[in-house]
């Protein structure tokens, strides 16, 4: 299991809900990181059955300003040396025009991993702020856990999503009354914790369903997760 994964297995570890193989190797991880101990004891003492993973610590506002000044720093402190010959100006030109095209695309690669990364960790708030709230009623089913609190906000902990390729994603839907409500795209993985972005009331129903890139308006396939709110369905 890559080192990155492991660490979001946190959420389903506290539901008790990996299989014996990947529980045990999980506790030779929870073993030697640190990190991993205190996110399962914080957790623990505000949730009674379900915590969340998170890979690093929340990154400072200014990361990527900080990233980026530094790579332009760096460009600045190369020392030229003095070739043995001319070198024409032409390729002067083009090995410079090379140079930026290559850092702009780095730049460009760089803030969109950062994007995402604060994205994840953004959603992760917001789940452990779910779990946090006395209350909050935990459903299960086969592939998972339905968080409910009781202001409505309700957050889903799924577990062994395939992954999709860039053409698809996961939407996730509350449904009351027969309609059901867009409430967020994912991603898959080994453990997915979704803030859903529909309150979940009394009797709603969440469902889970593989939709093209972007989302759509409405479920276009058959849900395979629906979860009702006060009762357990797969």
């Amino acid at each position: 299991m890559e080192a990155d994964t492991i660490h979001q297995l946190t959420a389903a570890y506290a539901l008790d809900a990996l299989d014996a193989e990947e529980a045990r190797e999980y506790e030779a991880h929870l073993s030697h990181c640190e990190r991993c101990r205190e996110d399962l004891v914080e957790l623990s003492e505000t949730a009674t059955a379900l915590a969340y993973a998170t890979e690093a610590p929340v990154p400072p506002a200014d990361l990527r300003a900080r990233i980026l000044q530094r790579a332009q720093s760096e460009r600045a402190n190369i020392v030229p040396l003095r070739p043995r010959w001319a070198i024409p100006v032409a390729a002067v030109a083009a090995v410079a025009a090379c140079a930026a095209i290559g850092l702009a695309i780095w730049s460009t690669s760089l803030s969109g991993k950062l994007d995402r990364r604060e994205a994840a960790l953004s959603a992760q708030e917001r789940v452990a702020e779910i779990i946090a709230q006395p209350g909050a009623r935990n459903i299960s089913f086969s592939r998972g856990t339905l968080v409910v609190a009781p202001t409505g906000e309700a957050a889903l902990v799924l577990r062994n999503l395939a992954k999709l390729d860039r053409r698809y994603t996961y939407e996730a839907w509350v449904a009351r009354g027969g309609v059901p409500q867009a409430a967020g795209l994912f991603q898959g993985g080994d453990a997915v914790s979704v803030p859903l972005e529909q309150p979940v009331r009394a009797g709603a129903v969440v469902m889970v369903t593989r939709e093209k890139a972007g989302g759509t308006g409405a479920p276009t396939q058959h849900p395979f997760v629906t979860v009702k709110s006060s009762t357990q369905t797969q």
